[in-house]
């Protein structure tokens, strides 16, 4: 069975960090990018960060632009989203996805087949 499954989301206050984890099972993200999306009640899906298959492509969302790291580890079959100075209007479910990457290069409005089940991000004093 496929799956990505994200870890990492917490309560944090405002300025603090957090690292996103998303890891595979059942297939190795190799040949895969990964983007990170996230989802705030009554908001549409929006895209926060994506990787290409090496890593040698990424993109940012202009919110997030400076604060998010994205990288990975492709021998630990992970990808990482390093969040510094959070705010409250970070808070959201976020889910990472997988689509093949043939040109590696990653793109927010790839259609991505595989998705997690999503990690809580709340940002509070």
């Amino acid at each position: 069975q496929l799956q990505l499954v994200e870890s990492g989301g917490g309560l944090v206050q405002p300025g603090g960090s957090l690292r996103l984890s998303c890891a595979s099972s059942g297939f190795t993200l190799d040949y895969y990018a990964i983007g990170w999306f996230r989802q705030a009640p009554g908001k549409e899906r929006e895209g926060v960060s994506c990787i290409s298959r090496r890593g040698g492509s990424t993109n940012y969302a202009d919110s997030v632009m400076g604060r998010f790291t994205i990288s990975r580890d492709n021998a630990k079959n992970t990808v990482y989203l390093q969040m510094n100075s959070l705010k409250p209007e970070d808070t959201a479910a976020y889910y990472c996805a997988a689509v093949f990457d043939l040109q590696a290069k990653c793109a927010m409005t790839s259609t991505y087949t595989y998705w997690g089940q999503g990690t809580q991000v709340t940002v509070s004093s």
